[in-house]
């Protein structure tokens, strides 16, 4: 072979070392952006803005006494209203408000459905969860660690009124509703209006609506990552898995049929896990958690007829 030639298969052979080189530097580098992004992304779900709470039960006529609890984890403190009806109460019923809310929920909004149980004789306690309103916590886990801070809030009443304890929850708060009166036995009935049945397999269907990425590859990437990261477990919000032990208690599930963040059919087969204890109600509407606002009268009712109901067989 001539030096030349020579020469030229050295060449060739730098010149594909090279090409090697940059495509797995390339390569590598994707998959650095793509991780990088997901971790941004996954913590920037975890970490939503604070909403402001601007009004308060004096702004829709309710007597109320703000209120510190410390969640089940005995170390985050939450805040929170007790809402007095006038005369004595029959029950104390817990709202739990969604992603992202606060104790008013003001999408709902919660202080308006609160005034209408008031006047049915109810004691209302509604919260922030952690990482919400004025309470503390540097994240929202979805479910995951609300839990703890619901059972705090569900300790606190027994421990502080007689009646008996009922949970009304929505979204988030509805999810976290079921998986604390699984594990409660001061629980009587839950109203969950709009939950999830699975946070691990919600999010891998709907990661793009909260996420804006493409499903593949930052949905698996996030949704691994994330909980490592933060030391969480997702199948810990499954209330689907938690149902047999609330099939002694009266559940009442509301969701909108067209509600587009949270399907209704997530709904519909937690209630037919258990169809002679639980019960639902399916809005003809749009919307996620907007039931209550297009429906409030018949709302209203029925939310009252279940409570009723459940105090009857105390």
């Amino acid at each position: 072979m001539s030096v030349s030639a020579v020469k030229q298969t050295v060449k060739k052979r730098s010149m594909m070392k090279r090409a090697v080189i940059i495509i797995c530097s390339l390569f590598f580098l994707a998959i650095l952006i793509f991780m990088v992004a997901s971790v941004y992304k996954g913590l920037a779900l975890l970490k939503p803005d604070k909403k402001t709470i601007n009004v308060t039960p004096k702004d829709y006529g309710i007597y109320y006494q703000d209120i510190n609890i410390f969640s089940e984890d005995g170390k985050t403190e939450l805040s929170g209203w007790v809402l007095e009806p006038e005369g004595q109460p029959k029950m104390n019923i817990i709202f739990s408000h969604g992603y992202g809310e606060n104790r008013i929920e003001e999408g709902m909004p919660f202080l308006s459905l609160a005034k209408e149980l008031l006047d049915r004789g109810y004691r209302i306690i509604t919260f922030d969860f952690r990482h919400a309103g004025e309470s503390e916590g540097d994240m929202t886990t979805i479910g995951v660690k609300e839990k703890l801070d619901l059972l705090g809030v569900i300790n606190w009443t027994n421990n502080n009124f007689e009646e008996p304890i009922s949970l009304l929850g929505v979204s988030m708060g509805a999810t976290t509703s079921l998986l604390a009166a699984a594990e409660s036995k001061d629980v009587i009935a839950v109203v969950a209006d709009s939950p999830f049945s699975d946070l691990h397999e919600y999010l891998k269907e709907n990661m793009p609506k909260w996420s804006h990425l493409p499903d593949f590859p930052f949905t698996p990437l996030i949704l691994n990552i994330i909980p490592l990261l933060m030391n969480i477990d997702l199948n810990d919000a499954s209330p689907i898995n938690v149902l047999d032990k609330l099939s002694t208690k009266p559940v009442l599930f509301i969701h909108n049929i067209g509600d587009e963040l949270i399907p209704f059919t997530e709904s519909q087969k937690m209630a037919r896990k258990h169809p002679d204890d639980f019960s639902i109600w399916l809005t003809d509407g749009e919307g996620h958690v907007e039931s209550y606002s297009q429906n409030s009268e018949e709302y209203v009712k029925r939310v009252n007829e279940f409570f009723e109901s459940a105090l009857k067989t105390q």
